[in-house]
């Protein structure tokens, strides 16, 4: 977290907002109070982006995306203001943090930790699916970690299953690395659900070995690579070997669904009430627990003379 510029706002939609999350292309993420004491993670979108009919109409799509999907570990949309001068969207804030920022800071996750995040993933990506959905950029900097479990993200690229209307602008949509090989060629097959199950063989063998699939490099040479080079899984734990290498097979009608993806994923989980992440990554989400109690409380309600009560957010 990041203290407030002085040209950020202060209040937004009834929400005080405290601290800045992050930055991308659309706009701004802050941490926010809602007028009930409850934390959330707003994104606001860029001033420059407001006018651009274009970046509306996908903040629209973002919010309306976000609504149709119903499962505890994707992001649940708590509120949004899609037509004012200042668009933005509420969602609940989770502590902990992104997988790439955990891998990055403690190594890769054992196979008994990999096996439960995906098969968390795997019963969102079902969801997304379910509602006719294709997330389209399924990454570690999109999978929030929670003591519970997973959070997948950011649907700000998501399209129905039945949309073709951005796999036929010769344009990659995605993230490379992470993407599906028909997202990498731009003007190939549709982008299916079967797009999602790759980029979540993806995540997997980069949360087990540190390392992406298709190597670094320039993302000209990771799309290269993801169209036609096999996959790099040294590193990989050798029970995830098969599973892992069925869902970034090149072919999309030879992966797995989603659904079987989490069936398969769920065999040798380990008990019950076991943690499902590794102590570093707790204390780290405990930690971040505990200095959201420093943060500024709830201003108190003021009666302003002449005028009704009002609560300040």
């Amino acid at each position: 977290m990041e203290p407030l510029r002085p040209t950020d706002p202060s209040h937004i939609g009834g929400y005080r907002l405290l601290r800045r999350l992050g930055a991308g292309g659309m706009g701004v993420v802050y941490l926010g109070r809602s007028p009930g004491g409850g934390l959330v993670a707003i994104k606001v979108i860029l001033a420059d982006r407001v006018d651009d009919p274009s970046f509306r109409v996908r903040f629209r799509r973002e919010v309306a995306a976000a609504r149709r999907v119903h499962s505890p570990w994707a992001a649940a949309v708590t509120d949004a203001e899609t037509e004012s001068d200042t668009p933005w969207l509420a969602t609940a804030y989770v502590p902990g943090p992104a997988l790439g920022e955990a891998v990055a800071a403690f190594g890769p996750l054992a196979e008994p930790y990999a096996r439960q995040l995906g098969v968390r993933l795997a019963e969102a990506l079902a969801a997304v699916h379910a509602a006719d959905l294709v997330h389209r950029d399924v990454k570690p900097g999109n999978i929030l970690l929670a003591l519970d479990g997973p959070r997948l993200i950011d649907f700000g690229i998501a399209r129905s299953a039945q949309d073709t209307a951005l796999t036929g602008l010769n344009m990659v949509i995605g993230s490379p690395g992470f993407l599906s090989p028909e997202q990498a060629r731009a003007h190939g097959p549709v982008v299916g659900p079967a797009s999602d199950v790759f980029s979540l063989g993806c995540v997997l063998v980069f949360a087990t070995s540190g390392r992406r699939p298709f190597g670094a490099g320039s993302p000209a040479a990771m799309l290269y690579r993801t169209v036609h080079a096999e996959a790099e899984l040294r590193g990989v734990p050798e029970g995830l070997l098969p599973l892992l290498g069925a869902c970034l097979d090149k072919d999309p009608a030879r992966r797995p669904t989603a659904a079987e993806l989490g069936e398969r994923l769920a065999v040798g989980l380990p008990g019950e009430g076991e943690p499902w992440l590794p102590e570093p990554v707790i204390r780290l989400i405990a930690g971040r627990s505990t200095e959201l109690l420093a943060l500024p409380a709830i201003e108190a309600t003021v009666q302003v003379p002449g005028e009704a009560v009002q609560g300040a957010a």
